[in-house]
């Protein structure tokens, strides 16, 4: 178990900076502090959603018994990824530091690092990625735990279709780039959008669903049987998962109502837009 997080803890945090390292120090390129953080940190969230994806396909579709089929990747890849949510907490911090100097809010006297100044950083960037830290950190103390331990080496189709979860990420990590750089209106923004809403959907709302359909064809029950016949703790867990998931993809759809209104179309109401 050891060497696979290691190589996580090495993996991750070296790609980062090695990313910006690169961004800042290339000839070519010579980009600021504050560009190459948040540029490397999307890079970095989408390579190992890439490389969660592609692992979460070859287990499910090695699995064609969804429960007692084993993959050795299913357990591997796991132990890999729980150092890259830890790392990623603070790379996101790190990125809402570069967004609160760039705002003027830190100053260049040696004050902007004072403990107060400090604090409240760590405030504002608690309150505004207060679910996504939340979602890290059940990864790494909840659901990492209970993939090692509860399951027994069973469910490894279920947990590759979770890992296929992460196909979104890429689309939303080049969205928050091109709305960084004031890419909204261009075509590919629109494109990218329009593939991120659709990944969304099917891989991380549509997932539950679909995850209880096919246990439902393996056990031969209707899909609305299927809750009734499985233990109340994975109905409750299946529950506090797709959550986040609805919340993240309201945003989405409400992003996206914004995107392709055309521009004559007068904004909306003040109820509609408060956050």
């Amino acid at each position: 178990m050891l060497t696979p997080m290691v190589a996580g803890g090495v993996v991750f945090p070296g790609l980062f900076l090695l990313s910006k390292n690169t961004l800042q120090r290339l000839p070519q390129l010579r980009w600021e502090e504050a560009d190459a953080v948040i540029v490397s940190a999307r890079l970095v969230s989408s390579v190992q959603a890439i490389m969660a994806s592609t692992a979460g396909y070859i287990v499910s579709t090695s699995c064609k018994h969804i429960i007692d089929d084993q993959h050795w990747l299913s357990s591997a890849y796991t132990q890999f990824a729980v150092p890259y949510f830890i790392y990623d907490i603070y790379a996101m911090f790190l990125c809402h530091w570069h967004k609160y100097q760039v705002k003027g809010h830190g100053r260049d006297d040696g004050d902007a690092r004072a403990p107060g100044s400090t604090w409240a950083v760590v405030r504002g960037y608690l309150h505004k990625e207060f679910l996504m830290v939340l979602h890290h950190a059940v990864m790494v103390l909840v659901c990492f735990p209970l993939s090692v331990v509860w399951r027994q080496g069973k469910g490894d189709f279920f947990l590759g279709c979770m890992l296929m979860a992460e196909v979104s990420t890429p689309f939303v990590c080049l969205g928050k780039i091109l709305i960084q750089y004031k890419r909204q209106h261009t075509l590919l923004h629109k494109v990218n959008g329009a593939l991120m809403l659709l990944s969304f959907l099917c891989c991380r709302v549509l997932l539950f669903p679909y995850l209880y359909w096919a246990y439902g064809r393996h056990a031969g029950l209707p899909l609305l049987a299927v809750p009734l016949a499985i233990p109340a703790h994975v109905n409750l867990g299946a529950a506090l998962l797709l959550a986040p998931q609805l919340y993240w993809f309201f945003l989405i759809c409400r992003g996206a109502c914004r995107l392709f209104r055309p521009r004559g179309c007068p904004p909306p109401s003040p109820c509609q837009t408060q956050d």
